[in-house]
């Protein structure tokens, strides 16, 4: 069977470290649109350092045919022959899910994810898409936005959709060591959750959770302590709400 686009880019994260930078703007609409970026340059520069001849592996050589430009993952499974569904809101959240390679000095850097402007009713549909199609996707998009106030759920600060597409791709095993896969895999992950008004009030507090600029907030997540079970925080409100103008 041949694999389809989101198996190949799970393959990706099982044999590389990364960095994960994602971005998070909520629109005046009740919309939002997220960008994932995955580096793996610190990975490729370690592996040319030791193989000069590594991106010459089959992981590398799929990433390349990965276009450079954005496409969205219905194109791509269609063209590849993949698509597997034909479902009509299957089809339509993948048309709204878009994917590309990136490169650095014509060599292969990483791969981003993007969503573009998804309502609160296309998450609906995402999730119900995503339980049979993996995602490497931040859980903080499935936070509450109603085009002026953001309610942030603090048990959204996981990987766990990242770890569900891992262990899709994984053994039994494997998937029995996952918390110790990930920290080997992830190097720094973290988010920025971007608003078109001004930010007017921000009510709770967690560690994580930093103010940027009057537009801005970023998570930090500290996958050291993500993963133990007795790490204690500052700050670790359950809900933090933002209010914008």
């Amino acid at each position: 069977m041949k694999k389809t686009i989101i198996l190949f880019l799970i393959s990706l994260l099982i044999v590389e470290s990364c960095n994960v930078n994602s971005e998070i703007i909520y629109h005046k609409d009740a919309a939002s649109t997220s960008v994932s970026d995955i580096d793996t340059r610190e990975f490729i520069a370690e592996m040319k350092a030791m193989t000069p001849d590594s991106l010459q592996q089959k992981e590398f050589g799929e990433l390349d045919k990965l276009p450079a430009s954005w496409t969205n993952l219905y194109d791509l499974e269609k063209k590849e022959g993949k698509l597997k569904t034909a479902n009509q809101d299957s089809i339509r959240i993948m048309k709204k899910i878009f994917m590309k390679s990136n490169k650095e000095s014509n060599e292969p850097s990483g791969f981003s994810i993007k969503l573009e402007h998804f309502t609160p009713e296309d998450y609906l549909a995402l999730k119900s898409y995503t339980k049979d199609e993996k995602l490497p996707l931040d859980q903080n998009i499935f936070n509450t936005w109603d085009g002026k106030t953001l309610t942030i759920n603090t048990k959204n600060f996981n990987l766990k959709n990242i770890e569900e597409a891992l262990r899709s791709k994984s053994s039994n095993e494997e998937s029995e060591k996952m918390e110790g896969m990930m920290m080997m895999f992830f190097k720094k992950i973290g988010t920025t959750l971007r608003f078109e008004n001004k930010i007017k009030s921000i009510t709770g507090k967690h560690d994580w959770l930093t103010k940027i600029d009057d537009y801005s907030v970023r998570i930090e997540y500290d996958l050291k302590t993500m993963y133990d079970k007795e790490a204690k925080f500052k700050n670790a409100d359950p809900t933090i709400t933002i209010v914008t103008e």
